[in-house]
């Protein structure tokens, strides 16, 4: 007779409070975020007192290690590409008598985006901010595409920034997972830089008012006028390193 696949536990929340320690390794500082998937918290080792970021897969998210091998994967994939976060290694919990899977990676300080753009006078950025900040995007999707990957998830709540001078320092927080690359994934990606940068200036309310130059970039949003400029991220920061403006 043919065997059942005992379905996953659903756990939809951990919780775990600040000062918890995880598998005799790691204390808990501070809940980063949570999504679909699981939670990222901010944690210690106990033993070296590094600070890193740990990702906790929900059960019936992660059949067979199936969400956490793909990240792992890319992540080491991809290690070379400044953009991501790098990938430490993996470890196992017990929590509520079910095996919880977890990824250990860099813990990285700074602000996500979307509450860096609260913070700013019309919670949005000028002009020119906003081109230095699709720069920085652009320039750091491009390894990723040069290597025939892609992000896939593209938007302000996984966008990790840090500002120094005129310039962004950046990290992307998540991946999307499971779709072999395809050209139509990179496609999005270079049409989700082009909305972020949108919405950093403030949207539809003032788009009407922004320059040509800007509006030359934006395109209306409209997919594919954006791809028949820019195919790749790379094009698009070759682009914004020789365009003319003001």
């Amino acid at each position: 007779m043919p065997t059942r696949t005992t379905p996953a536990r659903v756990i939809n929340s951990f919780n775990f409070s600040p000062g918890r320690v995880l598998g005799g390794k790691y204390e808990v500082i501070a809940k980063l975020g949570e999504g679909w998937e699981g939670e990222v918290y901010h944690v210690k080792e106990n033993l070296t007192q590094i600070e890193r970021a740990a990702k906790f897969f929900y059960p019936q998210r992660n059949p067979k290690n199936r969400a956490f091998l793909f990240y792992a994967q890319k992540l080491h994939k991809l290690r070379h590409c400044p953009i991501l976060i790098q990938y430490h290694t993996q470890e196992t919990i017990i929590f509520q008598q079910t095996p919880i899977t977890f990824l250990v990676s860099d813990y990285v300080e700074g602000e996500l985006l979307t509450e860096y753009l609260k913070r700013q006078p019309g919670r949005r950025l000028d002009a020119f901010q906003a081109l230095h900040l699709l720069h920085a995007l652009a320039s750091g999707i491009s390894t990723i595409h040069h290597m025939r990957e892609y992000h896939g998830d593209l938007h302000t709540d996984n966008i990790l920034i840090r500002r120094y001078g005129l310039g962004f320092d950046i990290k992307l927080v998540d991946m999307y997972q499971w779709n072999a690359p395809r050209a139509a994934n990179i496609q999005d990606d270079v049409v989700d830089l082009i909305k972020i940068f949108y919405d950093a200036m403030g949207g539809k309310k003032h788009y009407s008012k922004q320059r040509s130059e800007i509006k030359a970039l934006c395109c209306g949003l409209k997919r594919q006028q954006i791809l028949k400029k820019f195919k790749t991220a790379g094009q698009l920061s070759e682009y914004l390193q020789t365009m003319q403006w003001f």
